[in-house]
């Protein structure tokens, strides 16, 4: 892990791809390490999958409830956290089918919701999280997660050909396909796509198009891809205005000062509009 040093916050993290059995529903394990003496907020947006926090520390306000291992499924609103002290764990990025196939149910019982490991998954749940507490390192620790979500991936059932074929679609195109495009590929009516795309995904296809869109934007701003016109121009957007309206929908801000709030070497974007940390952990409690 490679170490990275604020004036009152530090973090490492490493990252590692998957089994390659496991490639293109795991998108990503991240291992991280971090410390703040003081409360350290964040502003998580927004994103085309779903994550899958694995503790094996203290735990976490997410928009003021506090929680440990988790799931969270897809949303289309700004997700605000805050922690004091220490956060060591594991994140594992899924896509929603991939979620859906692994966790065994629809992810429509889990959109806009953050729900914890030991709810969703009971004893192998608790049985997944103690051995990962007691693994002696990181790399165990993803071969652990490897062998565990593989087993899984044998016993469940497969998604709908079409429901596939229509998430590949918007993946690729970063959003920008036609609903009515999609119709026709898949031959189903844009009611009966929209209710069985949100049955397995979480979101009807609209929505999660959006949020691709707004993915690729962000991901664009961080890697510093040029001013706001020529981004908005480069990710689909009509104008800048348009860039604009999805930033306050998604963000609750403009992208301006989206940009302004980016942390260094890739540690996330600092929230805002907390009350003091140990207030909003006794409430919590």
């Amino acid at each position: 892990m490679a170490p990275h040093e604020g004036i009152h916050h530090s973090w490492q993290s490493i990252s590692r791809a998957p089994d390659p059995r496991l490639r293109g529903g795991v998108l990503s394990y991240t291992a991280y390490v971090e410390h703040a003496d003081g409360p350290m907020r964040r502003l998580e947006v927004p994103f085309a999958g779903i994550p899958v926090i694995l503790s094996i520390g203290p735990s976490i306000l997410i928009d003021d409830v506090r929680r440990c291992s988790f799931v969270a499924g897809l949303d289309d609103t700004a997700t605000r956290t805050e922690y004091i002290g220490e956060q060591r764990g594991i994140q594992v990025n899924l896509t929603p089918l991939a979620a859906r196939r692994l966790l065994g149910l629809p992810m429509s019982e889990l959109a806009r919701r953050v729900v914890s490991i030991e709810d969703l998954l009971g004893a192998h749940g608790e049985e997944l999280l103690a051995r990962l507490r007691d693994a002696p390192g990181w790399e165990q620790r993803f071969v652990l997660l490897d062998a565990y979500l593989l087993a899984r991936l044998d016993e469940a059932a497969p998604v709908a050909a079409e429901v596939e074929h229509v998430w590949a679609r918007l993946r690729a195109s970063h959003g920008a396909v036609a609903i009515g495009e999609l119709c026709e590929e898949v031959g189903w009516s844009r009611r009966h796509l929209a209710a069985r795309f949100r049955a397995e995904a979480g979101l009807p296809p609209k929505a999660v198009a959006r949020i691709m869109r707004f993915e690729r934007v962000t991901e664009t701003l961080r890697r510093g891809g040029g001013g706001l016109a020529e981004v908005a121009y480069a990710c689909g957007y009509a104008d800048q205005a348009h860039l604009n309206r999805d930033f306050r929908a998604f963000a609750g801000t403009t992208p301006t000062d989206y940009v302004a709030r980016m942390l260094p070497d890739g540690a996330g974007v600092a929230g805002d509009g907390f009350p003091n940390v140990q207030d909003a952990y006794a409430r919590a409690a």
